[in-house]
């Protein structure tokens, strides 16, 4: 069971630890990376002792995003591919 429940929105984002951060009782900082949130993950741990956090927030916020379909590059039918 996790210590709290806390929204996206309250929690910080620290530029050094590359992470969206959350003071924890201990005086240490609960982390959760843009990463972790894009994969779907929602706990922050707390590096410094066991408890962690469940993050509220909305996954379709940290998702890829979508390839411009100038870069998405299909082979037609007809098209050669050198095999190597």
């Amino acid at each position: 069971m996790s210590y709290d429940d806390v929204e996206i929105e309250d929690m910080e984002w620290s530029e050094e630890l590359r992470a969206f951060t959350y003071p924890c009782p201990c005086g240490d900082l609960f982390q959760i990376t843009r990463e972790d949130l894009r994969l779907g993950e929602e706990i922050a741990r707390c590096p410094s002792c066991s408890l962690y956090i469940t993050v509220i927030y909305n996954q379709e916020d940290f998702a890829d995003p979508k390839p411009d379909k100038e870069n998405n590059v299909q082979l037609s039918k007809s098209q050669p591919v050198a095999v190597v």
